[in-house]
């Protein structure tokens, strides 16, 4: 009884949460969409329009895994039980951003943006993704759909915060622009770099590395379009490399070890 609760939860989470963006959307919500209050904010680590069409991927994620945790044969499935009420937690807390960035909250949007990041954080911990055996089917439907889901909220907290610190009219203390968002740039690629170490999380990278590139398009000072280029260039790489389709030698490099053959 207990599992089918937390099964329903997260369906009535992920039903909720694609209405509340598709009429974030459609209607809009408070007249503007997503986009448009995004374009309000002349800062540098925010990428172009068409990156944000990850959502569709990250929506078939969603879908995926409630389909997946409804499978007779996944009804007691010990990694599923571990990670409890976060995924419909999540849910909620993404359509309760949207409220808050429509309606031009932008400080509550930034306490429920670490909100989600933070159960997004604690769910992937707890499902162990990419370390524990999983069927093929069980990897595309936990595994990559949540490392997806995170890399894009780690990229969507930093530049959400960005947006609120120059609503506030922040003055970055003293440091130009340019140079927050190419030291955003390589923090984002240094945890980056960590999920490829510690996790060898192939799809997180990859998130990151369509989000830099996005970057790099859109923004013209070149200290950030450089800096997006080259993390883009490095993580797709090290991606490449995690995936099993590389030589390892980067890794070697990178690790400072011998790799398991």
């Amino acid at each position: 009884m207990r599992d089918r609760i937390r099964q329903f939860a997260n369906l009535f989470s992920v039903v909720l949460a694609l209405i509340v963006n598709l009429l974030a959307s459609l209607l809009p919500l408070n007249g503007q969409t997503t986009a448009e209050i995004s374009d309000r904010f002349p800062v540098y680590f925010v990428p172009a329009g068409y990156v944000f069409s990850i959502w569709g991927v990250i929506y078939l994620g969603w879908l995926a895994f409630v389909v997946f945790q409804f499978l007779p044969s996944q009804q007691e499935n010990p990694r599923l039980r571990r990670l409890g009420y976060l995924f419909a937690l999540s849910g909620l807390a993404n359509a309760a951003w949207l409220f808050a960035w429509h309606y031009n909250w932008f400080g509550w949007s930034v306490v429920i943006m670490l909100t989600l990041l933070g159960l997004l954080v604690a769910a992937y911990l707890r499902l162990d993704v990419n370390r524990g055996p999983a069927t093929w089917l069980e990897r595309w439907s936990v595994d990559v759909p949540f490392s997806i889901y995170l890399g894009w909220i780690t990229v969507a907290t930093v530049a959400n915060i960005s947006d609120w610190l120059y609503w506030i009219g922040w003055d970055g203390w003293g440091v130009s622009g340019p140079i927050w968002a190419v030291i955003l740039i390589a923090i984002a690629s240094w945890l980056g770099w960590m999920m490829a170490r510690t996790r060898r999380d192939t799809a997180y990278l990859l998130v990151l590395v369509w989000s830099f590139v996005g970057i790099a398009v859109k923004q013209s000072a070149m200290p950030v379009v450089i800096a997006a280029w080259i993390a883009a260039g490095v993580l797709l790489v090290l991606g490449v490399e995690t995936s099993g389709l590389g030589s390892g030698r980067l890794e070697k490099w990178l690790y400072g070890r011998r790799l398991a053959s």
